[in-house]
């Protein structure tokens, strides 16, 4: 059934001229000029068809058609404003629904997330494997993507976009880095993710080339062997969500957290 569009700011108005029996205090409650009151009201009047205040010499006062409908209309003010809470509620719960690679949640968001929950007990975690996990299937509040920017999304970077050469002996291939060897060469092992050649490197199964930031952990720990200084990447490790979640006071403290903002 479709439903009749209802002037919710005249409604407003003529909820507020009726608690004070008064334009000019409606006006000063909601910030208006008290002909802005006025004319509200007659133009809800006129929709109506209706008279919905009367002049008298003690000043305004509510027809009989106005207090009919008065009490249904507050009520139904504050079932807005029960929604509006109830919205709101979604917004500043403590659980975070993330998707991150796994390799980058056991190696550095993991340890993160940790210590943001140690800060804040109440805080719930639900952690959703794969960078194109989507958005509304999954409610996501935040993705972590290994990529070359948030694209459509709002996003911040997570450290510098380097990569770090590892390990010795023979090229250890993955997606982000399929030809290690350049474009004709064919590296004797490879593997799913960057996580995977790392865990082949820390095993001695050769080197590879991976995101600055997930060797860190392993070298700082005598795990694996830096080769070579970080270089430039085009890709890096991105934190992404659509606006309306960037918004939530919720993921803002958790990104601030994260980026050390």
């Amino acid at each position: 059934m479709k439903r009749t569009h209802l002037p919710l700011n005249a409604l407003r108005v003529f909820d507020a001229a009726a608690r004070h029996l008064s334009f000019t205090r409606a006006a000063d409650e909601l910030a208006v000029t008290p002909a802005a009151v006025g004319q509200q009201i007659r133009a809800l009047e006129d929709m109506l068809g209706v008279v919905l205040f009367r002049r008298t010499s003690k000043g305004l006062e509510l027809t009989d058609e106005a207090s009919a409908g008065l009490e249904s209309l507050r009520g139904g003010f504050l079932q807005f404003e029960d929604a509006v809470q109830q919205m709101q509620a979604g917004q500043s719960s403590h659980v975070y629904t993330i998707a991150a690679p796994r390799d980058f949640f056991a190696a550095w968001l993991a340890p993160r997330l940790a210590q943001f929950r140690a800060a804040n007990p109440e805080v719930r975690y639900s952690i959703v494997d794969g960078e194109e996990a989507d958005f509304t299937e999954a409610n996501l509040d935040l993705a972590v993507r290994w990529t070359e920017g948030p694209g459509d999304l709002e996003g911040v970077a997570l450290g510098a976009a380097e990569t770090i050469t590892v390990g010795e002996g023979d090229w250890i291939a993955w997606p982000g880095d399929a030809h290690p060897e350049g474009p004709e060469g064919d590296a004797p092992l490879s593997v799913g993710d960057a996580g995977l050649a790392l865990a082949a490197v820390v095993a001695g199964m050769g080197r590879a080339r991976i995101p600055a930031m997930l060797a860190a952990t392993s070298v700082e720990l005598g795990r694996v062997a830096a080769k070579s200084p970080a270089e430039p990447s085009r890709r890096g490790y991105w934190l992404v969500a659509p606006l309306p979640q960037w918004r939530q006071k919720k993921v803002k403290a958790l990104v601030a957290f994260l980026t050390g903002g």
